[in-house]
């Protein structure tokens, strides 16, 4: 990914059975928190709809919103630093995700 922005994605809707796989998806370097991961990634790839389609899974699945990065940032705060990314933080908010203290400054 390069630059500030999310690219834009293109492409059709996403099944449930596609926007679910990224619950799987587990981080190459075993310290990574894999819930942080998994969001990371789903974010990467996905359109804003099937990003928020994917928050409701990983809440009904009991994985946490507010995993932290090495940094001690969540997907929120990083998110939040993208402009076009608008969608993406609203749908986090909604489910109950949360900024660290430390993502201002």
């Amino acid at each position: 990914m390069s630059g500030p922005d999310k690219p834009k994605v293109i492409g059709e809707e996403w099944s449930d059975e596609r926007v679910r796989s990224f619950l799987d998806i587990q981080p190459w370097d075993a310290a990574e928190n894999a819930d942080y991961n998994a969001l990371l990634k789903a974010y990467q790839a996905m359109r804003a709809g099937d990003f928020e389609r994917f928050i409701g899974f990983f809440v009904a699945a009991g994985r946490d919103l507010n995993a932290t990065n090495g940094e001690g940032e969540t997907i929120l705060d990083l998110i939040s630093r993208h402009r076009r990314s608008v969608d993406y933080a609203r749908s986090l908010e909604k489910a109950g995700a949360k900024k660290t203290a430390a993502a201002g400054s």
